[in-house]
């Protein structure tokens, strides 16, 4: 890197020293570098109601202030719906928290703040997939008869969170239980309205009733409803009832195994692909990760040695392909595109970082952006998955993957009867002296 010089320095007429702090270079307005605009800036976009920055925020702002890329930082300020939502919060003067963020309406804007306080250490850190579903139940109760609140708040505290938290203290692995917890909640909800129509009380509830419900389904989702009986019963709001068991499915869409080494083919050579994108693709094409698990993926999951690379995933290190391996290497060591702010407490540097500060790439953008590159997730892992379970014993299969043991269980189970349909298949047409594998594998 050239050392850096002034403009008079080398015979040039213009001098970019900053005529506030006197450093040179980074020039932006008014002979200020691009460092004191920001600062100046953020001191305007955090100031409170008597135009001071609170005791509170002052970590904030000097993570703001200290971006190491000042220019984008700037546009930031100037341009992002996040920083108006933090500078209304700001100039209330109210003292920031986890429970008045709650009480704004759940959006994308109010969870990034949320996240970047959290992040700066203003707030302090929480199970944000969890803690974050009682602010998004109060904007559902909003419409809500009071009998409904009266049974929804408890239903979700006392139940569905409380088991929740437990479970999340001792998995292993990340998974985001959020959507689950809200759907039971708004099938519960639907299913007190449903109650209402009819002028049914809990009390009067039959098995007629239940089977009435679940018959006038047009998805499965209304057998979640089996949750909320199930607390109504513990409470003793209502008799025994069943709700049966949801319609056990096989895997659906699998991915062809020779789309799926080409399409591995494509990520282990193809360069105009986006690293992230070929090592993401390739995990899912390989090993059949859940697409929670890789985003979640940090360089310590990486082992590399003198001769071979290997990724953890489970109780055991699998191999990588040497040209995966470097993949998983160049994203381990690539500069990061975006300007990281100052954590507060030292935290995880993931493989695939998403767009708020210290959190992995979401679920979401993840499957878009290997679907947007002709990666299709669902049955690229579903093809993975199936190729696995039927070459390995489920024990191995659960160790190697990290999935649970019940999991794997059922994919090994599935693997195993399709080959033996397969098998079957083949020595009904060669008996006959039919055979012929294409026209066989097309019957099946």
């Amino acid at each position: 890197m050239a050392p850096e010089v002034c403009g008079p320095c080398v015979g040039f007429a213009a001098d970019y020293t900053c005529e506030q702090c006197g450093r040179a270079g980074n020039p932006h307005s008014r002979g200020r570098c691009a460092h004191c605009v920001l600062a100046e800036r953020v001191n305007v976009l955090l100031a409170g109601p008597d135009g001071r920055i609170t005791s509170q925020l002052e970590p904030l702002a000097a993570a703001l202030a200290d971006a190491p890329s000042p220019f984008p930082a700037i546009q930031w300020l100037k341009e992002s719906p996040n920083t108006k939502l933090l500078a209304r919060l700001a100039s209330e003067g109210h003292e920031l928290s986890h429970g008045l963020l709650d009480e704004l309406p759940p959006s994308r804007n109010q969870r990034y703040i949320r996240q970047l306080l959290v992040h700066t250490g203003v707030l302090e850190e929480r199970n944000e997939d969890l803690e974050r579903i009682p602010g998004w139940l109060e904007h559902e109760l909003a419409d809500k008869p009071a009998a409904h609140d009266s049974l929804a708040r408890p239903f979700l505290h006392w139940f569905l969170l409380r088991r929740a938290r437990q479970r999340a203290a001792t998995r292993r692995h990340p998974a985001s239980a959020d959507r689950d917890l809200r759907r039971r909640v708004s099938v519960a909800l639907d299913f007190l309205a449903w109650m209402d129509q009819r002028g049914l009380a809990l009390a009067d509830l039959a098995q007629e009733h239940i089977d009435d419900w679940i018959a006038g389904a047009t998805s499965q989702r209304r057998y979640l409803i089996r949750y909320f009986l199930k607390w109504t019963t513990s409470r003793q709001l209502t008799r025994e009832l069943t709700v049966p068991s949801i319609p056990s499915q096989e895997p659906q869409d699998l991915l062809d195994d020779d789309d799926r080494w080409r399409l591995l083919q494509r990520c282990l050579t193809d360069d105009a692909l986006p690293t992230d994108v070929r090592a993401g693709g390739a995990i899912t094409l390989l090993f059949g990760l859940s697409t929670e698990r890789l985003c979640h993926l940090t360089p310590e999951h990486l082992k590399f040695g003198d001769k071979h690379a290997h990724l953890v995933l489970g109780r055991h290190p699998v191999l990588l392909p040497p040209r995966l391996a470097e993949l998983h290497r160049q994203l381990a060591e690539q500069p990061r595109l975006r300007p990281q702010l100052s954590r507060a407490h030292p935290g995880p540097q993931w493989l695939f970082p998403g767009m708020v500060p210290g959190k992995p790439i979401s679920t979401h953008g993840m499957t878009q952006k290997l679907n947007r590159h002709g990666i299709p997730v669902r049955t690229a892992r579903n093809g993975a998955l199936a190729a696995l379970a039927a070459d390995l014993p489920s024990p191995i299969l659960a160790d190697v993957t990290g999935m649970h043991r019940h999991t794997a269980l059922r994919w090994v189970a599935y693997a195993r009867r399709d080959w033996a349909e397969y098998l079957a298949a083949r020595a009904e047409d060669e008996a006959a002296g039919r055979w012929d594998g294409r026209a066989t594998v097309e019957r099946l």
